[in-house]
């Protein structure tokens, strides 16, 4: 007789698993660039498998979200719990989060960078769920630190999200036990850090004069709109109406909207370099690596063509010629790589993947607590994302 071939039984967790497998495409191509044909067959089943799950694509990127927070939220309540003693409640969480930053590095991704694709109600739900748990976080830093002021203790908060966050912008990694080790010491030294004082406020910088160049009132247009929606958001009609001209009339300056990313990636390499130029001339590394610093989080502050393109363009998000992404990237990484020699020079104790660890954790907080709206108001948030950046490299003057 022929044996018999059990039917094969569909696996309990099959909806985790597929949003699982989402994510990871998600991060590596984009929403965008993400079918729903391309999750089925990553997974190996048929699209319409796919809709007895999820109604949409919109529906498992939430999905993937949300449950990542939903984790977040867990490890908080049980690090916070009342049987545990209060000295050891932040140590605890800490290591927790550390862990699964670690272990779901695709989260961080999706949650910075395509949540903006989803409706406004479950962006409201998610905007809920992560301000209770900085909120249960922020308490929890106070009963630490009770000297803090309740605003100083939730940006310090703000920026251990960044540091976990980190994780998801580049592809370093270490041994697990020494990975959430590590991510685990970094946000410490943040909540751990000492913001200055009511510094002096800097002279405002003269407004220039004449009026710019319709080729720089449509490149600032296009900026501001691919901050504030996400590139595949925003059309040529869009950018041609917020600088004044009607929408073909925007082809006559750029293209394309790849080409408008491309000038923005390349206005803000340059800014960056003549920024880094003049913090590099310095006494020694360490002075050199806080005077970058500084420059980084003034000129991050002031160039919105920096979070535009550190975000829009990485990875597959945006399309545009191979040979200019190869180039932008490659001026990315240049730029990071000058942190990773100076703080390599700085610390010769550390190894080299951990300076690049490290490196992404200071450059994430300037980035995200900058376009945080939360915090963005600050009026001394200059000199306090300096200081978190060199508490974070292990540079701080004091």
């Amino acid at each position: 007789m022929d044996p018999v071939t059990p039917p094969q039984r569909r696996p309990r967790d099959r909806k985790a698993q597929l949003a699982s497998l989402a994510a990871g495409l998600f991060r590596a191509r984009g929403y965008h660039g993400v079918g729903i044909n391309d999750i089925a067959a990553a997974a190996g089943v048929t699209g319409p498998a796919i809709y007895r799950h999820f109604a949409d694509k919109q529906a498992i990127l939430a999905y993937v979200v949300l449950s990542g927070i939903d984790d977040m939220n867990a490890a908080t309540a049980e690090a916070l719990a009342d049987g545990v003693p209060t000295g050891d409640q932040l140590d605890r969480l800490l290591t927790l989060l550390a862990a699964q930053a670690v272990e779901r590095r695709e989260i961080a991704a999706l949650w910075r960078w395509e949540g903006r694709h989803l409706p406004a109600d479950e962006r409201r739900e998610i905007r809920r769920r992560s301000g209770a748990t900085l909120g249960a976080w922020t308490k929890a830093l106070l009963r630490r630190r009770p000297e803090l002021p309740e605003a100083d203790a939730e940006l310090l908060c703000w920026a251990t999200l960044s540091v976990f966050g980190s994780v998801s912008v580049h592809r370093t990694s270490v041994a697990k036990k020494r990975f959430v080790k590590l991510l685990t010491e970094l946000a410490s030294a943040v909540l751990d850090a000492t913001l200055p004082e009511s510094p002096v406020p800097a002279s405002p910088e003269p407004p220039g004069l004449g009026t710019p160049s319709r080729r720089e009132q449509v490149l600032a247009a296009a900026t501001e709109l691919f901050a504030e929606r996400g590139f595949h958001a925003v059309s040529m009609e869009d950018i041609g109406a917020a600088s004044g001209i009607a929408g073909p009339s925007v082809y006559r300056h750029f293209p394309s909207k790849a080409a408008l990313m491309v000038a923005i990636g390349h206005r803000a390499a340059d800014r960056l370099a003549v920024a880094a130029e003049r913090a590099l001339k310095a006494s020694d590394e360490r002075d050199a690596l806080r005077r970058l610093a500084a420059s980084y989080v003034h000129t991050l502050l002031r160039t919105p063509e920096l979070l535009v393109s550190f975000t829009s363009s990485s990875g597959a998000r945006v399309s545009m010629p191979d040979r200019d992404k190869t180039e932008l990237l490659r001026v990315q990484r240049d730029y990071v790589g000058q942190w990773i020699a100076l703080l390599a020079a700085a610390r010769p104790e550390l190894p080299a993947r951990e300076v690049k660890i490290i490196v992404h954790a200071a450059l994430t907080i300037a980035n995200d607590l900058s376009r945080t709206r939360r915090v963005s108001v600050r009026p001394h948030l200059e000199e306090e994302l300096t200081a978190l950046l060199h508490a974070v490299l292990g540079i701080s003057s004091r």
